[in-house]
């Protein structure tokens, strides 16, 4: 798919990644407000979470972003900060995914569907994983940009088994050679190459098989792009942080606040001001262990609902019920039609 006008225009990408960009570029003491500069990205938009952007916008807002930061190794790294694996499913699917050249194919594929600025080819070649990118949009000169912001977010993601990178860029090397060489732990970084590729050797790093961690893992993802950075987002950070620690009987409000050092009426104020309720909360990180025990585990429906606070299965189930609109029976059930 190539630059063609009307296809610029298309809403094809998710507003959060253009909200995760302005709070990249605020941190390096670059004004949104000038970011936003003729990119036709509005406030509306910024606040809609479902709202999509075009290629075109998107284009511009990464130039402007581009040209105002000061350091040629910082799209790699906010690649990396993108956090793709906290998404969701996609995030849980990953960690229990052991088949590792499947895994890299589910990133490759991810990365199509959500960021379609470049696309990519996958080869295996025995235990040696290569990824090549290619131009989907006729990038020129944001092309070494966008190049690695894709090689930072492929970075973050196959390091859940993989423990060495080499990048190759089809560019010379910007700036300071030395800071390209200490991106990350195991990596290495060629430019002038024929192609912008990732050479992946698998590592045979373990998933992860615990299940309560994989639901702590999950629970924590799907909080974390929540998580803004001023006084009251902290506090709902802190409050999430703890109820996924113990999402049983001890969440109450009042345990909670005690552990955080603030009075309750003070954690339900500064949780009103960024938009949350103590419950809701309670509830969105509940469910999220609750779906993966259903799912993922042969746990008997007593005892997740007493892992979760409650005084019997019945009030597990309404509960659940409630937010689903499925009860745990149902759920398992459905998703195990061979045991039934």
């Amino acid at each position: 798919m190539k630059n063609d006008g009307m296809a610029l225009d298309v809403p094809l990408i998710s507003v959060r990644y253009a909200r995760r960009f302005l709070r990249f570029v605020q941190k390096h003491g670059i004004s949104g407000t000038i970011v936003l500069e003729r990119s036709g990205i509005d406030d509306d938009m910024l606040n809609n979470p479902d709202a999509f952007l075009s290629i075109r916008q998107i284009q511009h807002l990464l130039a402007n972003g581009n040209r105002l930061l000061n350091d040629h190794t910082a799209p790699f790294r906010f690649g990396q900060e993108l956090d793709l694996h906290g998404h969701g499913l996609f995030g849980f699917a990953l960690l229990r995914q052991r088949d590792y050249r499947k895994l890299v194919n589910m990133v490759v594929q991810y990365l199509r569907v959500s960021l379609p600025l470049m696309d990519m080819e996958l080869h295996c070649n025995g235990e040696l994983i290569s990824i090549r990118l290619h131009d989907n949009w006729d990038l020129k000169k944001l092309k070494p940009m966008v190049a690695n912001i894709y090689m930072g977010s492929i970075h973050t993601l196959a390091s859940l088994v993989c423990r060495k990178f080499t990048f190759e860029f089809d560019f010379a090397c910007p700036g300071n050679s030395m800071a390209w060489q200490h991106l990350a732990e195991g990596v290495e970084v060629k430019f002038n190459r024929p192609h912008n590729r990732v050479l992946m050797p698998l590592s045979g790093r373990q998933a992860r098989d615990d299940d309560t961690s994989v639901a702590t893992y999950l629970a924590a993802a799907r909080s974390r792009e929540q998580i803004q950075g001023d006084n009251s987002l902290n506090v709902v950070m802190k409050v999430r942080t703890e109820i996924m620690n113990t999402p049983g009987r001890d969440s109450t409000l009042e345990r909670v606040a005690q552990k955080l050092g603030m009075s309750p009426r003070s954690v339900r104020r500064h949780l009103g001001l960024a938009g949350f309720a103590f419950s809701s909360i309670r509830n969105d990180i509940r469910e999220t262990f609750a779906s993966r025990y259903l799912l993922e585990t042969d746990m008997a429906l007593e005892k997740i609902a007493d892992q979760l606070g409650y005084s019997d299965q019945a009030s597990f189930s309404k509960a659940y019920r409630s937010w689903t609109g499925r009860t745990p029976g149902e759920v398992r059930r459905t998703s195990r039609p061979d045991r039934n």
